[in-house]
């Protein structure tokens, strides 16, 4: 389900689960209005789509692989969002919640690490761009690299 939207996230659909899981875990990202002491208006996302989709298939195809009774999804919101907006979703259902909460983490844990996603914040002193990847500490073998 990996996809990059320009519509509010749909977390409803987040939100459906095979008959077999008995834990969803649900993260969600949203714009706050403020960041590092400064008020912030609403954001802007940009991302280098051609490079971009294909790394959150891969995340959850490496979730599906590291915990194979799971399943992620990933969606990540473009162009300009308000404040209260969902920016990011991660959905994670397994039969198990430690499995659930497990791979919900290391998703957007490795999407925030990996993906070229950027943000600007828009505030009352202007706009600036704040993260991309790298801003957040991989794990080291985030990819398998499997012979």
């Amino acid at each position: 389900m990996a996809a990059l939207v320009r519509s509010p996230i749909d977390l409803q659909a987040l939100r459906e689960i095979a008959p077999r899981d008995g834990a969803l875990c649900l993260f969600v990202g949203v714009v706050r209005d403020h960041h590092q002491g400064r008020a912030v208006a609403g954001l802007e996302y940009e991302a280098y789509e051609d490079m971009a989709l294909p790394l959150l298939l891969r995340i959850e195809e490496e979730a599906a692989r590291r915990w194979p009774e799971t399943t992620v999804r990933v969606v990540h919101r473009l162009g300009a969002l308000t404040i209260g907006e969902a920016s990011v979703a991660v959905a994670a259902s397994s039969p198990h919640r430690a499995e659930a909460f497990a791979a919900c983490q290391w998703a957007i844990d490795t999407l925030k690490a990996t993906v070229p996603i950027w943000k600007k914040e828009h505030g009352p002193d202007g706009a600036s761009w704040m993260e991309g990847p790298g801003t957040c500490t991989p794990d080291p073998g985030a990819f398998r690299h499997d012979p």
